[in-house]
């Protein structure tokens, strides 16, 4: 356990909580239940000892609009067969879409380089109602697919909310991904329409995807109907599509919202592991409804009229993230390009021009302003109140830069979570302080512990971060996976019953959380999920490669440090026009974020005796345990093939 109390960079003001959506809710569980808590503490505990009441609460306090009844909150098996609230039907867009003043911005969409364009509720219920009424026409209804390779844009959040009033199935794609990486993704699924731009801008050049697009429809052999945005005017329309123009043009489209049941598929997002395809994470109507109308109102604490940014694509599930604001009544702040150009300060004048009231960002936009010493005194971050964090972990040095640098006054929430749940188990809460390089509380509803090897609850000290008990928006099932074996596989293998996440984290003494970085092999690279099987399978494509394995190091100061290994075929040396190749192929199959920092040739991979490589023994090792600590070598096919692990460790130590 952490015994030495790092700086405190704030503290809320007793008006701060008062008016806070957390402290209404609490005003509201003694109205209702005749319960009081004296300190955020006893209110999660209350809320992990009585799962069930709590989440009844959620549905009731925020005035969910369902059909149907329920005769218990959950059916009283354990995870991951947990289902919710059985009987009701509901729908998210709906409640995303009702009370809604129609004057009042919806969107506001920046692109890179371009003045801000602005989108009224109006506008978006327009929108929705007519791409609605024109998937209808080509046949989508109740859990049918629509998937889009799209960049984060109006047309992306019109489309998804359509998509959901049908009661059909979303799932996304950024324009950034290689065709063979979205083909992977979109392919699982069998989507039936597809929709895509002609091209993206990035750090000021533009990028033809025309090619890409027809390549991933040749693939998608379920599609009936291929909608076309030309994002890029300069370049040529995409041909045999219907134009985003034409679905979107019907004025006098109603809309209407198709309930269904509460446990039924919302969208389908990616997340890696170190084999095979990406999993096709799936997730509920209702869980989700639950979990981000609690997380957005209780510790983002955003409120009616707010408007809220988070840089991301729609490849992340912040995207994903960024739409559930439009629940608490906010307007969301779209940006499309980089968040470096024509400099580091695009971002932040934006949030002053826009007056933005929560800023969203990762770990490594925050130090790179810090490594480049930005000035941003003259900007007026009046209106901002909060900051948010997430990605990877964010080291103690970003924590005091925000506040030497952006504001004094200012609530900074640091989060983790997941793509797994669309939700963040730890973040922030507006009743509490930050402390510098610390996440401030475990969010309501998540039974969050941490384990030793062994499966023990530690009390002390950095562990396994674990979910004893289920929470709504944990997925419902992996699309394809029969019986649920890669889902029991990716959470309940280590710990029966439990979720075992992957990261290492400590709970303070004062219930304040550290996260060290990933326990398993998944790499995470800058914030982004990537698996190891996607760099594979690009660089068995190289044909002088025999064998690889890669693993990714999360460094002090938020650096990150991905070295590949090679083996390579006889008589074939590294050369740099090699190391080229094996790049432009990583880069072209997927995306820049897949491409190694380092290149190594190694005479073995290590592998287990059936045959599966060993990535978290490498990483351990690399990270400084020993080999005994890091590998059963009597499971190893070939266990002296970590000696030059070990070495490779000393050597760059000493660098």
């Amino acid at each position: 356990m952490s015994t030495q109390t790092p700086a405190k960079l704030w503290s809320p003001t007793k008006e701060f909580i008062e008016k806070s959506n957390l402290n209404n809710y609490q005003k509201w569980l003694e109205e209702k239940l005749d319960i009081r808590f004296d300190s955020y503490d006893s209110l999660w505990q209350w809320s992990v000892v009585n799962s069930d009441l709590f989440w009844e609460t959620i549905l009731q306090y925020f005035d969910v609009s369902y059909s149907g009844n329920y005769s218990k909150v959950t059916n009283g098996l354990g995870m991951p067969h947990t289902r919710w609230f059985e009987g009701i039907s509901l729908n998210y867009a709906e409640h995303i879409l009702r009370d809604k003043n129609d004057n009042d911005v919806a969107i506001f969409f920046q692109k890179e380089g371009k003045h801000v364009e602005t989108c009224t509720w109006e506008e978006l219920k327009q929108q929705v109602a007519s791409f609605s009424i024109f998937l209808k026409s080509v046949g989508v209804g109740k859990g049918d697919r629509v998937v889009a390779y799209i960049p984060n844009i109006p047309e992306a959040t019109i489309a998804f909310l359509a998509t959901c009033s049908l009661g059909a199935v979303w799932s996304s794609c950024s324009p950034d991904f290689g065709a063979s990486s979205v083909i992977d993704r979109f392919l699982q699924i069998e989507p039936k329409i597809f929709i895509a731009v002609n091209g993206y801008v990035y750090n000021g050049k533009s990028f033809d995807k025309s090619e890409v697009v027809q390549e991933i429809a040749e693939a998608l052999n379920t599609v009936k109907c291929i909608v076309s945005i030309d994002y890029l005017s300069e370049l040529p329309k995409i041909p045999n599509t219907i134009n985003w123009q034409e679905t979107v043009s019907d004025q006098s489209a109603n809309l209407s919202f198709e309930r269904v049941p509460f446990n039924d598929p919302i969208w389908v997002l990616y997340s890696s592991g170190t084999t095979g395809d990406p999993k096709a994470i799936t997730h509920s109507q209702g869980g989700v409804l639950l979990e981000h109308l609690k997380y957005v109102s209780f510790h983002n604490d955003v409120k009616k009229g707010e408007r809220y940014f988070w840089f991301t694509t729609t490849g992340w599930m912040m995207w994903n993230f960024v739409q559930a604001t439009m629940l608490a009544g906010a307007s969301i702040v779209l940006y499309d390009g980089s968040p470096g150009y024509p400099d580091m300060k695009s971002l932040w004048q934006m949030c002053a021009d826009l007056k933005i009231n929560h800023f969203g960002t990762s770990a490594p936009f925050i130090l790179a302003c810090l490594k480049r010493e930005l000035d941003l005194s003259e900007l007026d971050f009046s209106a901002l109140r909060s900051i948010s964090s997430t990605g990877s972990p964010l080291p103690p040095d970003g924590f005091s830069w925000i506040y030497a640098h952006v504001k004094k006054d200012l609530w900074f929430c640091s989060m983790s979570g997941g793509t797994d749940v669309c939700s963040a188990f730890v973040g922030g809460c507006p009743s509490e302080s930050v402390f510098e390089g610390e996440i401030q509380r475990r969010a309501l509803g998540c039974a969050l512990f941490v384990y030793d090897d062994l499966g023990n609850r530690l009390e002390q000290g950095v562990g396994e971060m674990v979910i004893e008990k289920p929470m709504p928006s944990m997925p419902i099932y992996f699309w394809n996976d029969t019986d649920d074996i890669k889902y029991l596989d990716s959470y309940f293998s280590q710990f029966a019953g439990v979720w075992r996440h992957g990261d290492w984290i400590e709970i303070t003494s004062r219930n304040t959380l550290i996260i060290s970085g990933r326990s398993d092999a998944t790499l995470n690279r800058h914030g982004i999920r990537i698996g190891s099987a996607e760099i594979y399978q690009a660089v068995d494509k190289v044909l002088e490669v025999k064998e690889s394995l890669v693993v990714n190091l999360e460094l002090k100061n938020g650096e990150h440090f991905m070295p590949l290994f090679l083996v390579l075929q006889e008589g074939i040396s590294l050369d740099e026009q090699l190391i080229t190749r094996i790049k432009n192929q990583i880069r072209s199959d997927y995306t820049t974020r897949h491409v190694p920092d380092d290149m190594v040739v190694v005479q073995d991979i290590p592998l287990t005796i059936s045959g599966k490589k060993m990535e978290s023994a490498v990483k351990k090792i690399l990270m400084g345990r020993a080999i005994n600590d890091s590998a059963n070598e009597g499971a190893m096919r070939n266990p002296n093939s970590l000696k030059f692990f070990q070495e490779y460790f000393e050597d760059i130590s000493q660098k």
